[in-house]
């Protein structure tokens, strides 16, 4: 992302984000269960959903591919999407299953504990007959998790939407977000997500996860990045540490870049708003993961996104736009040693 000679932010080329999206029922207080919960603040979310709108909140351009309930919270969720302006044009209805439904359990620290209402839920039942093809050929990015990858007949529709967008030049963007609840068992979870590893351009995880996908191996260390995790067609790995802000790795470098001093009230949609910033400056750059100096001005600019989430309650009424990330950076890019940050 970069200014034009009028000094504006010029618009992203198009991003597609394929995937679940649905309401986040985030409880009005933090430190106490689902069932001591006084109230619910009702919420979209949806990981792919989330970093659709948060790209469009930063000045970019975007679409969401996905399925709903033909039922007043899918018609919601679809008038979200336009109405923060990412095109909704590949969104399909369905009218023999609910939209998805997640309680989400705050802890004093504002991270987060799931239960989901999907049995099954309408994100689950997109056909590749429903997907719009000439939408995906217009993009510049496929952006995508692995909970579409659980369950028939979207688990066969996401495979054909990356296969799609991967002949169309596309690059391809990984986010697994993992939601361990969701699958059948770990062992089903770790190969799921891995499954469709050697597809991506570019990968985020956490340390959480990489512990998880390697088995316990140490999600600190750079040879278990790199032998474990990295792959050949990998061009960029970026791996998020909570209050240590987030490393990268490329074939040539890596290295570390710092996050921001902020009180979390909610992580919800932290790393979905981490991944819109990063995706925004790669759709402007797509070589951006050759130039070291430019790829940490971008995780600057993404851990910053993701610092200002956590300060709001539920994910997509919490994305910054991107005058408030430009106000919240310090200048010369000083960065505060992080309290909180993305996961």
């Amino acid at each position: 992302m970069a200014k034009n000679d009028s000094g504006n932010w010029e618009k992203s080329p198009f991003i597609i984000c394929f995937g679940e999206i649905l309401i986040d029922f985030v409880p009005t207080v933090s430190g106490v269960s689902l069932a001591e919960a006084p109230a619910f603040k009702k919420a979209a979310g949806g990981a792919p959903a989330n970093v659709a709108v948060g790209i469009a909140r930063l000045g970019g351009s975007s679409a969401f591919i996905g399925k709903v309930g033909d039922d007043e919270f899918g018609h919601m969720l679809s008038k979200i999407l336009k109405s923060n302006n990412v095109d909704n044009s590949g969104v399909r209805f369905d009218t023999g299953a609910r939209t998805a439904l997640a309680f989400v359990t705050l802890r004093a620290d504002g991270e987060r504990e799931f239960m989901f209402y999907r049995n099954p839920s309408a994100d689950m039942l997109l056909k590749e007959s429903e997907l719009d093809l000439n939408l995906i050929k217009k993009g510049s990015i496929f952006h995508y998790g692995s909970i579409s990858l659980i369950e028939e007949p979207c688990r066969s529709t996401h495979l054909a939407a990356l296969k799609f967008a991967k002949k169309e030049g596309l690059i391809l963007s990984y986010d697994p977000n993992l939601r361990l609840p969701l699958w059948p068992s770990a062992d089903a979870a770790r190969e799921g997500i891995k499954s469709i590893w050697e597809y991506a351009d570019v990968i985020k995880v956490s340390e959480q996860e990489i512990s998880f996908l390697t088995g316990g191996e140490d999600p600190y260390s750079d040879e278990v990045v790199y032998n474990r995790l990295f792959h050949a067609n990998l061009k960029l790995l970026v791996v998020t540490e909570g209050e240590n802000g987030c490393r990268y790795y490329t074939k040539k470098f890596h290295g570390r870049v710092g996050g921001f001093r902020v009180k979390a009230v909610d992580t919800t949609g932290a790393g979905d708003s981490f991944v819109s910033g990063l995706l925004i400056h790669l759709a402007s750059n797509p070589d951006l993961y050759k130039d070291e100096k430019k790829l940490k001005e971008a995780l600057v600019f993404a851990n910053a996104c993701g610092a200002i989430t956590v300060t709001g309650r539920g994910a997509i009424p919490s994305l910054p736009t991107k005058e408030a990330v430009l106000d919240f950076i310090p200048k010369g890019n000083e960065q505060p040693h992080c309290l909180c940050l993305i996961s």
